[in-house]
């Protein structure tokens, strides 16, 4: 049993991990993008930001569930199957994705517009605004959302096992549901708990010591 709890505990920890770094590269961009190219913003670009904000609604509006299950067709064709970790992975990624770009810009839509106004005033380039000013200024903000989108994502994991997706969601439906043991669905659920509470206290502790306003 307790081997099956490590292993599993493993592949959940697998899963988030990559879904979390994948869906970084992808949503960050996105969120910056959302931010600067906003109303009065740095690079106003209104047909870019309403389309941007309308994908990035659309793809956080479907619960996960439903996400998981419409596109395995193209989970299939990117990763060759649709079961397991590596095929929650997929999914895990698409739903986090929208979820990180939203993140993103409630964070880098905290930093003082004085700060962004005297950059422009020294003659400061759209890049360096963004790379100098706007993320430097919002690194506690993005760390809390990127700590945000990792414990969701958890949960998400868990859902992911209810269609074979493998990990901790895995074993306590197979094991501590349909074969009735009430210590492994204690356990999974401990582990779990464990998990959220380790990775919310690091994200908030980093977040503190990153803030030096």
């Amino acid at each position: 049993m307790w081997v099956q709890i490590l292993n599993a505990t493993i592949e959940t920890i697998y899963m988030v991990g990559v879904a979390l770094v994948v869906s970084a590269l992808f949503g960050i961009p996105l969120g910056i993008l959302l931010v600067i190219t906003g109303p009065r913003h740095i690079k106003p670009l209104p047909v870019v930001h309403r389309t941007l904000s309308v994908v990035i609604n659309v793809g956080r509006s479907l619960p996960f569930i439903i996400l998981l299950v419409a596109i395995i067709p193209f989970t299939r064709w990117l990763v060759g199957t649709s079961i397991g970790t590596t095929g929650a992975i997929v999914p895990l990624t698409v739903s986090a994705i929208p979820f990180m770009a939203r993140v993103v810009e409630t964070a880098l839509l905290e930093v003082d517009w004085g700060v962004i106004e005297a950059a422009q005033a020294m003659g400061a380039s759209t890049w360096q605004i963004i790379t100098k000013v706007l993320i430097p200024e919002a690194v506690p903000g993005l760390v809390l959302g990127v700590t945000m989108v990792a414990v969701s994502l958890i949960s998400y994991s868990a859902m992911a096992g209810a269609v074979g997706g493998g990990g901790l969601g895995d074993l306590a439906i197979r094991y501590g549901y349909q074969r009735f043991r009430g210590d492994i669905m204690l356990i999974t659920v401990l582990v779990l708990v464990v998990m959220v509470q380790g990775i919310q206290s690091f994200g908030g502790w980093l977040a503190s010591r990153l803030n030096h306003r």
